[in-house]
């Protein structure tokens, strides 16, 4: 593909630093896609006659990906093509660059992966806004500082997730609008000298509009940027909530049981239930944070426009998809089944302890001083309450009485679809 300035070919040395068919091969699809729409386009410029494009095109959607000894997924269509049409295949590249075409190729996955991102998400909030729906009363202590607080319940302790994924949702399609430009025919820096309509060409391959600038267009990742940064949030998130759950189905708490079939053993002890999807979540949400952190490290330097550091952005991209397609059903799964012990819930949240609150509010609502009634609560150790009264009076709006987490379960599932 380069080969005419170079006396001798690359050596076994380059080739295994410089060849990326291995993991890039993923964007085949993308490659596909965006050169069908590349040789329709040379149609309409009078580059290619009619014939030449249906040629081309049937050749194109007939390649299925295979092994070589590629350097990339762009040269394995190109070589693919030759093989079967000779010369015809070099008048694809006419006008574009792999700059911009690898650049088009990943956005093109990146709006997959966005989709990907919004589905997989949805139905993990729906199984919690729908668990919060059935459990809006069922009571259960909540923590601060991992020390017990006040009771809640937990429907309500579901729908706290589930604002926190519709967060993800909303992030995710930010990124998506934002990075729903086209950057092909910016060609190598300076822009294609053929007569294309950019507009056209960015709209037959689905995107909103074309890039407005070709230096930024082909040296541009932000969206993959996004994209990381979206699902390195999304994790933490989970995260959180596997150590919540970690929690609940210790022995010490026993709140909640693992599914047998999302849960596994131990070799050497018989009893043992262990949560390895949760914490597997909690370590796969460190990894995440590295990922988007050496992804803005390899694009912090880089001097416009294009740079080969740039094709060290696409394993952190893959490695990402693939892991959020195999966890997040494996956590839907888990909590769709998640068994609840009830009964011990509800006997934890009427923990006389957990009333203290609501026994200084009911001095505060006879006049005295809310500071003054803390202190005189501090010093008693019992509190005659019940939980479910408690839990009524937090009747605002975001609260935690159960009529509240009911409306609140309801709007949700609503908004997901």
């Amino acid at each position: 593909m380069w080969g005419g300035r170079f006396s001798e070919g690359p050596s076994a040395l380059l080739r295994a630093l410089n060849d990326s068919f291995s993991f890039d091969r993923e964007l085949f699809a993308e490659d596909v896609e965006g050169s069908i729409a590349w040789a329709n386009e040379l149609g309409h410029a009078n580059v290619l006659t009619s014939d030449e494009v249906d040629t081309l095109v049937d050749a194109l959607r007939a390649l299925t990906l295979a092994e070589g000894p590629y350097e990339d997924v762009h040269s394995f269509v190109e070589s693919k093509l030759r093989e079967k049409l000779g010369k015809l295949a070099g008048k694809l590249h006419t006008g574009r660059s792999r700059n911009d075409q690898v650049a088009t190729d990943l956005k093109l996955w990146l709006k997959k992966a966005c989709d990907d991102f919004d589905a997989l998400v949805t139905a993990l909030a729906r199984v919690l806004a729908q668990r919060a729906l059935v459990e809006a009363a069922t009571a259960m202590p909540g923590y601060t500082h991992l020390k017990q607080a006040e009771p809640v319940t937990f429907g309500h302790w579901c729908l706290a997730y589930v604002e926190m994924l519709r967060r993800d949702l909303s992030r995710i399609n930010d990124a998506k609008e934002r990075g729903d430009e086209c950057p092909l025919g910016s060609a190598a820096l300076a822009g294609t000298p053929l007569h294309i309509d950019r507009e056209r060409l960015a709209h037959s391959l689905g995107f909103a509009r074309a890039t407005s600038n070709s230096l930024d267009a082909v040296s541009d990742r932000d969206f993959a940027a996004d994209y990381l940064y979206a699902s390195s949030l999304l994790l933490s998130h989970l995260s959180r909530l596997a150590e919540d759950l970690i929690f609940f189905t210790s022995d010490e708490a026993g709140y909640a049981e693992l599914p047998d079939a999302l849960a596994t053993g131990s070799s050497r002890m018989p009893q043992k239930k262990n949560p390895d999807v949760l914490e597997l979540t909690r370590g796969y949400a460190a990894r995440s944070i590295g990922e988007v952190t050496s992804f803005l490290a390899l694009l912090k330097g880089l001097p416009l426009a294009y740079n080969k550091d740039l094709q060290l952005d696409k394993e952190p991209l893959f490695r990402t998809r693939a892991l959020l397609a195999i966890l997040l059903p494996a956590l839907t799964a888990l909590l769709g089944s998640l068994h609840l012990n009830r009964e011990k819930m509800r006997e934890a949240a009427g923990n006389p302890l957990l009333l203290a609150t609501d026994a200084a509010d009911e001095l505060a609502a006879k006049g005295v001083p809310f500071r003054e009634a803390h202190e005189i609560v501090s010093r008693e150790r019992r509190h005659s309450a019940d939980a479910s009264v408690v839990l009524a009076k937090k009747n605002v709006y975001g609260g935690t009485a159960p009529d509240r987490v009911r409306d609140a379960a309801k709007a949700a599932l609503e908004a997901l679809g």
